[in-house]
This record gives C-alpha cells, structure tokens and sequence, in this order.
C-alpha cells in the first residue's frame, strides 16, 4: 500500500473545501480594516457593533471548565447600541471630566474619569522574555490515520478533525520590533482535542543555542541588546552575542542556521517548523518509539535576500504580520504538513551515531525520512490581538495520550520555565481559563480560588479521597489517563556534566555547510560577514573565524577576507560529513498560492487588465496594480498602490504594462540626477530592486523602457518580454515556482 495515499486523499479534499470556502471570502484584494466601508459623515442613528470580518474567527465558546455552550463565538465581544460604564450604564458624555464650572478644578467624585484612566493605565502586560513579537492565527488539523503504529493519541487518527491555534514569533525583539530580522523563529500549535490540550512549541530551525537549560538564560542575556544603552534590538550582530557564541561551541551549529537564508524566511507560511526534542511516542499496545516532530510547508520553504530585508524593516516592520493576515483573508490558506521521524526505543537513545537527547543534533532525512501523519490547515485570523495572540499560552508539558518526553536536559528546563513565566505574564495560576487557552475537553482539576478565577466551583470537597462530594472527581482507568511511560532510571551519581556523546559541537554544522549549494553558502559567507563586521572587539572576531576554521576552510577563508583580517589554520581535523540535499532550500518547485504580483500601468494602457487580474486570482494569488495615483482607473479598475506607495519588496514579482512617464509628484529635480527621464523614477527603482533581488519580471507593450532603465534586458535570466500579457504572466508564474531566478546571484563560493 502507498503510505502517502490517505495524507494525497486528505490533501485532496482539503483543497476542495478550501475552495468553496474561498469562493465565499470577499474580494481578492485583503487589508480592509473594518467589516464594513466607513461613510464620510459620522453614523448618527444608534446601531449594534459591526460584525467581525469574514475572515476572522474567536476562540470556541466554552466554559472555564471546557464545557461547550450554545452562544455564538462572537458573544464574547462588545455589545449593545450605546457606550457604557465598565458595569453597564449608559454614558452621554466622554469628552469631559466632571469639574467645578467649566473653568474649574476637576473633581474626585468623576467616576468615569477614574475608571477610564485606570482601565487605560493597567492596559499592559509583561511581553514575553523571548518570542515577544508574534502573529498568529485558527486552523483546522485532520489526522491521517498513518500514525497509529507508533502512537495512540486521537488526534492522529484518520479524518480526526482537531481545531488548532497556531502563534508565530522571533525570538530577540521585543514586542515592538520589526518582523524581518535575522533571527530564530517560533512555530508554536495548540491542538484543542478531546483529550486535553496538546502543546507543540518549536521553531524553524532544528537544533538549538544549547544542550542544557540551565545555560538558557545566558544564550538570551547575550543576544538580547546590550543592558546600558539597549541596542541593538532584535540583532546577533553586536559584541555580547558574538562572545557568548564563540567560547560556547555548542552554539555552533545553530548560528549556522541562524547566518543561512533560514533566519530570514519570505513569510510565516513558508518557513520548516521543528519540535527540536526527541519526544516519545506510545501506541495502543503500550509499544514506545522515539521520534522528532515536523511541519513541512505545502508553499515551500523560502526566504528574504538580505537587501530585501533591510528595506522591508524601513518600509514595513509588520511585514510577516501583514502577509500572514492578508493571505488568510484573500482566501490563500496556509498548509503545513505534520510528519515525524521515527527512531528506535532503545537504551541509549542514539540513532546512527546521533545522540537523540542532544538538542543541537539533527537526524539527516536521507537516514530517517519524515513520515505524513497530518495536513494543519489556517484559515481563519483572531478576532483581536491581545485577547488571542498576546494571551496564548503554550508549555511543552501539555501532553495527551500517546505523547511523552524524553530525558533531553533542555527540555527538562523548559517544562518549568514555561509554566513559571505564566504566573507573572497573565497575573496569576488561572491564565488556562483565558478564552484562547480553554481546553475543549471536561476540566475537573480541584484547583481553587487565585487571581482571575472565573470558574464557579460546586461542591465543598476538592480533594482526594473524599465522600461528601459523592468521591468525584475519580481516577480514570489506563485506556483513558495520560500516563508517563515507566522508564528504568538508572542508579547513578548526581553530578553537573553532559555525556561524551554531546561534546562534537563541529561535525554537524560541517554537515549544513557541505549541503548547501553556491548561492546558499554565498549567503551564509555575507551573514558571518556582516554580523561579524558589526562587532567592536577584534578578540572576538578573531575567535569566532578560529571556531569557523574547524567547521570549514572555504567558509573561514570567505568571510576572513571579508573582515580584512587572516584566517586562522584549523586546531582541529575536519570531520567527514556526507551531505543532506534536504537541508538545501533550493532544488525543487512549489505552488505560487497567495504570491503577490505587481502590475505597473499608465492610463493609457489598462486594455486587457481585467482578464490579466482576474487570471493572477484564479491562480490563488493577489493582483496589486500601481499606478500614478490611487482610486479608480478607466475600465472600471482600481489601482491599490501608486508610484510613491509602492516599494519592490512587497511583490514576489513584477508585471510592467507599461513604461510609464514621470507623475505629477515626479519632477526632475526629485530623481536624483536632476535631468528629465522618459520613466517615472520610482518605477525605475522598483524594476532595478527586483532585478537585483532575483525576482521574475515580466513585460508588454513599451515595458521594454523600463527595463532597460533599470538596465535589465530581455536576454537575462527572469526576464519575460512579449506581446501577449497572457503568456508573459504564465512564464513568470513558472519562474515563481523556484521562488527565485537564482542564476541571477553572483556567486564566490564554490
């Protein structure tokens, strides 16, 4: 039987669905602000809140104890005609304080003053240590059936529909940093099964900072910015990271992955998502396996130019934000496919030489192949922010049937820490009857009283044994309870040191370098460059090109030049690695599903663009047409970005129908050079960003100006000259399935 079959039929009638729900979103165009267009006059006539917008969902209506109710999702939100006191009554009048005559002093007795302001002051909460910055959004995950050999638990069982809430994140800028920074990202799930509520918490990269936790918040205290002056934010390139990372060679592998083009993903949608622990899993006959959890993206996996990223953090900090929100609304769905690798229950818990407990190890997928057991499916965003996003609460230790953890030493730390970071976070041991965090499974814990309990416990008895309330809460039997696997632990001495097998920190980010390809380690080469670069302390420099030096000669010897400084001799022989082409991000083709594509117009060349918009939607991608200026165009078109609104990097690529002239807000002495030029000189810009950031551009009609403007011709890798738009566009939506023209990158690194 071909294992794949159940996830292609799952697959299939996903796809389906997602298009008779797509059928029923608004218009192609996302990023309306409210449910409804606003009128130019203030609304006088009283009238209930506006509706969510339609794509828009709010945690499941249940009770604090997990019990479903009858009320819509939506009740949780404002109600009534008419603005009210926190308790109810009507106000008719919010622009004033209460004073003593109009000139007067304000008085004490205003109440509505008083709550106001203090309802206002206490509006914040902690932000997270790490992963402060984040969107999220609901989902659906249906199970495949193919895990039940190896785990019990129902949310993996075939056609098992389970409602997810998933949270994407960085993990060193604060709340209000930008999202396109190199850094690690977070892929927190939340699974709401019937058995309780199972946490997934990785990241997009496979292996971490450290092999202990009890060394975590060194690594954080020193990529965080520097304590006297707090900068720089949401970056490694500075002194105290770099050090850290340079004495800590089990860093090494990691800050590989972090130089990689991984750390700076296109978008939340197409990023890897990783358990990184090994957990254990139990099937129905009580038979363990070890495996690691992955999310693979059915858009592929794709990544920012550096460039690109530096401009999108100036342009638009909320970048993967917006793309994440914008793609659901329009009706592109984010998919990620969960698969495991499976290892071996045995006593030391290695597989092919690879210590399994070792958090900054990977299992090559050429020795273990990751296996489909699901397809999680978002396509709904929050209804609002702080509520979902902000007040979600993950922990690796909320497990189900089925799943158990390890004896990994950083995970043993983050079982405590995250419960513990709650308690301060969301005030108090009650933040799991926050709407978003409510199990959708029976609640009966005898857990009492706190800040924030909104339970109403019946009863007189919560605890065990007892009589008076009828001896419930009762023991559930062992085909039901969540219940450790019994594990021999062995008699040994208590000391602080990790095991032989944990001390290679060097084979494995060989083992990334050697399976990259020229472009990739080109890439690899200007991050260590730049970040380096961006250091103070020559030591520091110094040291790192030595830890790099052992990793590999080539890469040392690249970005050594790069520093003006010699590369140091290996002290340590290289190790012999065989490369992975599953860890390289290039090489395969994707669906282009929820690409943005820029259309370049001038009034007096619209023929044909109706039917061209109308083909990039079919496509399940968004049409954006830039224009001289904004609002309707002829043929009833409507442009959504102008000359001066419109910046490359929002566009996986770029459609000129035209070589438009210089607008009205153009003049020459604005275009740098103060001499006329026969095209606008933000296109022109637009048109070199794209060349250079290796995007497909496509032209018609006398789009051939620009181009050569920007001095890209038709004879260069990408760029699609023709006659019929229509051909011009499936060309370059062939080019979109690589993401990238990557012939066009120069490229040092053999």
């Amino acid at each position: 039987m071909d294992p794949y079959k159940p996830a292609k039929i799952v697959m299939d009638a996903l796809d389906k669905a997602v298009a008779k729900v797509t059928a029923l979103l608004p218009p192609a165009i996302p990023g309306a602000p409210a449910s409804e267009p606003p009128p130019v006059s203030p609304p006088d006539e009283p009238r209930e809140p506006l509706p969510r917008k339609a794509d828009q969902a709010s945690p499941a209506a249940r009770t604090p104890t997990g019990a479903e109710t009858e009320a819509p999702a939506d009740a949780v939100g404002q109600r009534g005609e008419y603005l009210t006191t926190g308790q109810g009554a009507r106000l008719y009048d919010t622009d004033h304080s209460l004073k003593a005559g109009e000139r007067g002093p304000t008085l004490l007795q205003d109440h509505h003053l008083r709550e106001k302001i203090t309802h206002f002051d206490h509006e914040r909460i902690p932000e997270r240590v790490v992963h402060a910055r984040g969107a999220a959004a609901h989902g659906v995950f249906v199970g495949y059936g193919t895990a039940a050999k190896v785990c019990k638990a129902e949310l993996f069982g075939k056609g098992t529909q389970t409602p997810v809430f998933v949270r994407f994140s960085t993990v060193v800028g604060s709340r209000g940093s930008a999202d396109a920074v190199r850094d690690t990202r977070g892929f927190a799930t939340k699974f709401y099964t019937g058995q309780g509520t199972f946490d997934l918490v990785g990241n997009n990269i496979p292996v971490f900072f450290i092999q202990d936790g009890i060394k975590f918040p060194d690594i954080i205290h020193a990529a965080k910015p520097h304590p006297d002056r707090e900068i720089p934010q949401a970056q490694s390139a500075h002194d105290t990271f770099w050090d850290f990372v340079s004495l800590h060679t089990e860093a090494t592998h990691h800050v590989m992955w972090q130089m990689s083009d991984r750390a700076i993903p296109r978008s939340y949608r197409m990023m890897e998502g990783f358990g990184i622990h090994t957990f254990r899993l139990v099937n129905a006959e009580g038979e363990t396996a070890l495996v690691k959890f992955h999310w693979k993206p059915r858009a592929g996996v794709h990544s920012l130019v550096w460039e690109e990223a530096q401009l999108i953090n100036g342009v638009d900090p909320d970048f993967h934000r917006r793309d994440l929100a914008d793609a659901i609304e329009s009706g592109a769905f984010p998919q990620w496919e969960l698969g495991i690798q499976v290892f071996p229950d045995t006593p030391k818990q290695t597989f092919e030489g690879i210590d399994l407990l070792d958090p900054t190890k990977i299992v090559p997928e050429e020795l273990a192949p990751v296996q489909p057991i699901g397809m999680m499916t978002l396509n709904r965003n929050p209804t609002n922010f702080f509520a979902e996003t902000e007040q979600v609460a993950f922990h690796p230790g909320h497990l189900v049937p089925g799943i158990d953890i390890t004896d990994d030493p950083l995970l043993a730390a983050r079982l405590f820490s995250y419960l513990d970071t709650q308690l301060t976070r969301l005030g108090g041991p009650n933040f799991a009857q926050i709407p978003i965090n409510r199990p959708h499974a029976p609640v009966n814990d005898m857990f009492r009283d706190g800040f924030h309990q909104d339970a109403v416990h019946a009863g007189v008895a919560p605890y065990k044994p007892n009589t008076l309330d009828g001896g419930c809460p009762f023991m559930a039997g062992e085909g039901t309870a969540y219940i450790e696997v019994p594990q021999a632990v062995a008699r040994s001495t208590k000391l602080r040191r990790s095991p032989a097998s944990f001390a290679d920190h060097l084979s494995q980010p060989r083992l990334f370098w050697r399976s990259l390809t020229p472009v990739e380690r080109e890439h690899v080469v200007r991050a260590f460059t730049f970040e380096l670069g961006k250091c103070y302390e020559q030591a520091i420099k110094e040291r790192e090109l030595q830890v790099l030096a052992n990793v590999d000669g080539e890469l040392c010897a690249q970005v050594a030049a790069g520093l003006g400084l010699p590369a140091p001799e290996p002290n340590q022989p290289a190790h012999q690695v065989t490369a992975s082409p599953a860890l390289s991000q290039l090489g395969r083709t994707w669906p282009p599903d929820g690409r943005t594509i820029g259309i370049v117009v001038d009034s007096d060349h619209l023929n044909g663009l109706r039917g061209l918009t109308g083909a990039i939607t079919a496509a399940g991608m968004v049409p954006l047409i830039i224009a001289a200026h904004g609002g309707s165009l002829d043929d009833g078109l409507h442009a959504q970005r102008t000359f001066l609104t419109a910046r490359s990097v929002e566009f996986d690529a770029l459609l000129l129908a035209a070589s438009p002239p210089p607008a009205r807000d153009a003049p020459a002495s604005r275009n740098g050079t103060g001499k006329p030029s026969p095209v606008d000189p933000r296109v022109v810009t637009m048109v070199e960003e794209c060349f250079r950031h290796a995007k497909a551009i496509g032209g018609w009609g006398s789009a051939k100006a620009a181009l050569e403007a920007a001095g890209a011709t038709t004879g260069d890798p990408g760029v699609i000259v023709g006659d019929d738009p229509t051909e011009v566009l499936n060309h370059v939506i062939e080019l979109l399935g690589t993401h990238r023209v990557w012939e066009r990158f120069p490229t040092t690194v053999s």
